[in-house]
């Protein structure tokens, strides 16, 4: 069983991730990949510079300029923190980003809007794979490498888009995401679980908006991929495989 998980920035700050993602790695027999967003780091990095940050429909919006501090924040700071939290646990982790060895390339999506913003189109899953086979957890930024010829070498990919493109990829059992909700809000309270066709009808009615819209976006594409399994919870669910929501 092979389960892709994506942490999204705020419960990289939790101090229990790594020891929890360690007893999953355990638990899974070395078959699991993480996926990690840190749009918080980013921001930070771009209030500090004076820059305003941008979303629309739960993505960056985001200009040359704001890719690189994307790189240094993602690929760099989120990514190398992640991994030395995971090796103090004892787990044999490896930071990567989309755009090495061509892991994930991505084509730009509405240049007009969103800027040096990208869609994973494939992925080097042999890598993945073969990582996995060696015993080692890969530990992803979704920086990826832009195969367009504008816009220069590397997109911003949304975490959530580029972890569903893994999952698929890979033919993952399970796409955990992991938010800093109990899952999707239905009426002001979580579900435990959204048919597909329930999924889209929340994102067309605006009923899920933001940071939620993009994941729902992504859990569809995963289970639309074949992925049995696709799940947005907190961190609880990272254990405990009946919290948060069932997308199906």
């Amino acid at each position: 069983m092979i389960r892709v998980l994506k942490v999204g920035g705020r419960p990289q700050a939790d101090p229990t991730l790594a020891s929890r993602i360690a007893e999953a790695w355990d638990a899974f027999s070395g078959a699991m990949v993480v996926v990690h967003g840190g749009g918080d780091d980013v921001s930070a990095l771009q209030q500090s510079l004076g820059i305003a940050s941008q979303f629309v429909d739960g993505r960056r919006v985001t200009t040359a300029q704001d890719l690189e501090l994307v790189r240094m924040a993602l690929s760099g700071t989120a990514n190398k923190r992640l991994v030395a939290s995971l090796v103090r646990e004892g787990v044999r982790a490896v930071g990567l980003s989309g755009e090495d060895a061509s892991l994930i390339a991505a084509t730009p999506v509405d240049s007009s809007r969103l800027g040096h913003v990208g869609a994973p189109q494939r992925v080097n899953a042999s890598l993945l794979l073969h990582l996995l086979d060696g015993g080692y957890l890969p530990v992803i930024s979704p920086v990826s490498r832009n195969v367009g010829h504008e816009l220069g070498p590397a997109l911003n990919v949304n975490a959530d888009d580029a972890a569903a493109a893994i999952a698929v990829a890979i033919e993952a059992d399970e796409l955990l995401i992991v938010t800093d909700v109990a899952g999707v809000l239905v009426d002001n309270a979580p579900t435990s679980s959204l048919t597909l066709a329930e999924a889209r009808g929340l994102i067309h009615d605006g009923r899920a908006a933001g940071g939620m819209r993009a994941k729902l976006s992504a859990a569809i594409t995963a289970a639309e991929g074949g992925v049995k399994r696709v799940r947005i919870t907190d961190l609880r669910g990272i254990k405990d495989h009946e919290t948060g929501t069932l997308v199906q």
